[in-house]
């Protein structure tokens, strides 16, 4: 359905149903001075206000199309009837009714019912007029001898009946086309805008799930980093009288984990400021910088963590692995094992690598409370999310004979 007219239309109609009105009332007026009128013709001002009556309404053309062709089409007809003889203005306001109607009816059912109508009660009109007037009548001056291929009489309706094919058909296939361009039009404008909304609709989405791999890899980072750094920090504080050499040996891996800290902090604003940053699953674990990934777990698996002994193991044979998937599943470990300094209160911990048949395996154990205390759990959060954004799947829970696990398998690529 093609939307209404607007006021910018609506004030054109209004023009030119006064340019109409104007244009017919002066070729009524020169109809009747070129002579063009009968005796059983009406007087001038009721010639003039026929030629107001089918031009005027055309001012509200495009708002009441069909209510519109049907008042000025009886108009029509009532003026014909009343031997008001100026027929070119008329025929034209006549026209332009009939096309309004195609182009503009909302009903195409009412608009074609209308339009038929309409059409069927023209020709009948001329049909009756031709039965009714005499030869002389319809041309002044001719006899009624043949002079050509068809008598006068038929030649006549053949040229008025053809004549009024053009004239109706031609107003209602150019109404019906206009209708269908404005249909089209209107698809693409609604087309357009609903590209328009899903273009914006997909930038809001893109900048939430910017948001919120920011904000999982600042959590990984900082959590991790600083967790040592407060872990390493107390038993300094605990020994600093007693054992100076094992609170200097604590300081210096407050300081360590301080330096690593900056150095991821520095990747990921690199990452950040890069004018063409990527996108996606791989973006911040991917990016430029040296990325931490599967083949540092045994750094990591070193760092100090105040007593916490940690054993590393790997099985299976090593495969490929997209730089993604070897981030983030460093990213898991890493967290775990930060939630295991933090809350499990564990002395062991250990760390397990599995290459399995199309996927890769990291998982942690530990040997202290059963479940997590403390904490809003964005750390899980966020292991939840890189699992999902790589298809894989995450298993955390308590284990049958005491402390805590972490598992997660991320799929490989059959080429891995």
């Amino acid at each position: 359905m093609r939307p209404g007219p607007t006021t910018a239309q609506r004030r054109a109609d209004v023009r030119l149903g006064l340019v109409l009105a104007a244009a017919t009332a002066a070729s009524t007026e020169l109809a009747r001075s070129f002579g063009y009128s009968l005796p059983q013709s009406p007087p001038a001002l009721e010639q003039l206000a026929w030629a107001l009556a089918i031009s005027l309404p055309l001012c509200v053309r495009r708002r009441y199309p069909v209510a519109v062709l049907l008042v000025v089409s009886a108009t029509f007809i009532a003026l014909q009837a009343r031997l008001v003889l100026e027929g070119t203005m008329t025929s034209i306001c006549l026209f332009v009714a009939l096309y309004t109607a195609g182009a503009w009816a909302r009903d195409r059912r009412v608009a074609t019912a209308a339009r038929l109508v309409v059409v069927v009660a023209m020709f009948a009109w001329l049909v009756i007029g031709f039965s009714a007037t005499p030869l002389s009548a319809m041309l002044p001056g001719t006899d009624s001898d043949q002079t050509g291929f068809l008598p006068p009489r038929a030649a006549t309706v053949v040229y008025a009946t053809a004549l009024n094919v053009v004239y109706f058909a031609g107003a209602w296939m150019f109404g019906d086309a206009a209708w269908r361009d404005a249909r089209s039009r209107a698809a693409l404008a609604a087309s357009n805008e609903q590209l328009r909304r899903s273009r914006e609709e997909n930038a809001r989405r893109a900048v939430l799930d910017e948001r919120v791999r920011i904000a999982r890899e600042l959590h990984d980072v900082v959590a991790h980093h600083v967790s040592t750094m407060g872990v390493q920090a107390g038993a300094a504080r605990r020994v600093l009288d007693t054992s100076p050499d094992d609170a200097r040996a604590a300081m210096a891996a407050v300081e360590a984990s301080s330096r690593a800290a900056v150095e991821e902090m520095r990747r990921l604003l690199g990452v950040l400021r890069a004018g063409d940053a990527p996108h996606g699953p791989d973006a911040l674990d991917g990016g430029p910088g040296p990325a931490p990934d599967l083949r540092c777990l045994p750094q990591l698996v070193a760092e100090p963590r105040g007593g916490l002994q940690v054993d590393h193991a790997e099985v299976g044979t090593p495969r490929p692995v997209p730089p993604s998937t070897s981030v983030s599943a460093y990213r898991v470990v890493q967290e775990a094992l930060t939630n295991v300094v933090r809350h499990a209160g564990a002395r062991r911990a250990s760390v397990r690598l599995r290459w399995l048949s199309g996927a890769v395996e990291v998982e942690v154990v530990d040997d202290g409370r059963a479940a997590p205390s403390g904490g809003g759990g964005l750390g899980l959060v966020g292991m939840r999310e890189r699992l999902a954004l790589h298809g894989g799947l995450l298993d955390v829970g308590p284990r049958p004979d005491g402390g805590w696990r972490v598992r997660a398998r991320f799929p490989l690529p059959e080429d891995a």
